[in-house]
């Protein structure tokens, strides 16, 4: 492995890990703020340059192929962006005396460590490292959900601990299984767990070990992605966590443990006596799906609104995987892209409106495209985006899903439509109450930068009307991966 090729994997770790150590050490809300910007914006870069320099072999622990580079620089991007968010959003947090900086001294460094643990689940070649990669990353969403220390939000904190708990003990003892079936066939050792060489001779593993080494798999990181019924803890650590982390859960950690079910869906693949993941996917999928959008009714908090939309759309990504082929694959690829920029833009502007108004309760937030037009106008394009509409990038990703499913399985597919058009109903309906109307509440101006939201949702809309044929191409190949 040549230094050059090894320095950018290395970077896209190290940066976050380092930068955490000297955030913890650091005192000042400002001075941390801006250093946990220029380390998330480093590290960014660093993960970009992936596609330029020549990649590194696989290694017993490290791994960067066509389809970890996708999560990663997804990862690394809107971890930048929501630390410029972060930044205002807890300034005023302090100000406003809802947060104490005590309650805030570790704040950043936990961001910073999040990344790191979100980063090396991805490039983890060895999947029991990916596993203690996976628990990082969820032990720290849930010190930084109960930062406010209310009540509601240590329950929150609590029930997301446990079910994560339970769910990644369910993770642990999959991926003990796999390395069950494969210890006979590459021995004793780390070779067992190590990613590239499961998928070298999965044909010849035991499929009944792997069979079920997946059910537990499934229900253990699915929990962590949000699928109905494992999807509890989702709704309470979005409303009681502070916005910046929301927008985390829903942007990132979600993809995370997909990332996880899909290396373990090709290793299955790989397999011709095991079961096929797909059926099971598909179905789970298509649940959270028609569950989430009849929940989408009975919500009165913003945040939990859209925590609820977070259940619906990685359904809509599990449903399309679990489909599989080239254009489900690549439907969900790109739904997933799409869905992890629009939902952290609307937990920006869902954070920005919470401050303004004081509250989350949507009763009491009415006509906001005229009391703040920049910031109703956002809400209702993300709003729009999320909803499928045309011509933003989700959109296309539904046609695709929609269409391909349609081509090979009918009656799924007007299963699919139907749970799409009751979210699509839901959300139209809060969307009307809070951004038209006679105003109600504050009408303080926002202090923080649109920047971030706007960024957002113009890739948003540049996806939807126009995708460059490279991105394509990558894509296209990832899907076939993907089986």
């Amino acid at each position: 492995m040549s230094v050059a090729s090894f320095e950018p994997v290395a970077a896209v770790l190290l940066i976050p890990i380092g930068s955490a150590a000297l955030l913890a050490a650091l005192p000042g809300y400002r001075l941390t703020a801006r250093l946990n910007v220029v380390a998330s914006l480093a590290t960014f870069l660093s993960a970009l340059s992936l596609l330029v320099v020549e990649r590194p072999p696989p290694g017993p622990y490290l791994l960067v192929d066509d389809l970890n580079i996708v999560f990663i620089l997804l990862n690394t991007f809107v971890g930048f962006t929501t630390s410029i968010f972060s930044a205002s959003y807890i300034a005023h947090e302090l100000e406003t005396g809802r947060l104490t900086p005590i309650y805030l001294r570790f704040y950043h460094a936990m961001y910073q460590i999040m990344m790191f643990g979100m980063n090396l689940a991805f490039v983890s070649n060895n999947i029991g490292l990916m596993w203690v990669a996976v628990e990082i990353a969820t032990l720290t969403t849930v010190l930084m959900v109960g930062i406010y220390r209310t009540h509601a939000a240590l329950e929150a904190a609590w029930k997301y601990f446990i079910l994560g708990s339970v769910g990644i003990a369910f993770a642990l003892f999959g991926t003990i299984l796999v390395y069950m079936a494969a210890r006979p066939v590459v021995g004793e050792g780390q070779d067992g767990m190590v990613w590239t060489l499961l998928i070298e001779h999965a044909v010849n593993f035991d499929p009944a070990l792997l069979n079920v080494a997946f059910i537990f798999l499934f229900l253990g990181y699915g929990t962590k992605v949000g699928l109905a019924p494992l999807h509890a803890w989702l709704p309470d650590a979005h409303a009681e966590g502070p916005t910046p982390i929301s927008a985390v859960l829903s942007g990132l950690l979600l993809n995370v443990a997909l990332y996880a079910l899909l290396r373990f869906k090709i290793l299955l693949a790989a397999n011709p006596g095991a079961i096929a993941p797909g059926p099971l996917m598909v179905t789970i999928g298509l649940i959270s799906v028609v569950f989430a959008a009849f929940m989408l009714y009975r919500r009165r908090d913003i945040k939990r609104l859209f925590a609820y939309s977070s259940i619906e759309h990685m359904g809509i990504i599990v449903f399309a995987f679990g489909m599989g082929g080239p254009l489900a694959n690549f439907a969900g690829l790109l739904h997933m892209v799409m869905h992890s920029l629009t939902k952290s833009a609307i937990f920006y502007a869902v954070g920005h409106i919470s401050q303004i108004k004081g509250t989350q309760r949507i009763s009491r937030i009415r006509g906001l495209t005229v009391t703040h037009p920049a910031l109703g106008w956002g809400l209702v394009t993300g709003v729009v985006a999320i909803t499928g509409l045309p011509p933003l990038g989700i959109f296309m990703s539904e046609f695709l899903v929609v269409s391909s499913t349609f081509a090979r399985a009918p009656l799924l597919a007007i299963a699919l439509v139907f749970g799409l058009l009751l979210a699509f109903g839901a959300l139209t309906l809060r969307l009307t109450s809070v951004a038209f109307g006679k105003p109600r509440g504050s009408t303080a101006s926002a202090e923080a930068s649109y920047v971030p939201m706007f960024a957002h949702l113009a890739l948003v809309l540049i996806a939807g009307i126009y995708l460059p044929e490279p991105l394509v191409v990558w894509f296209q190949h990832v899907a076939r991966l993907l089986g």
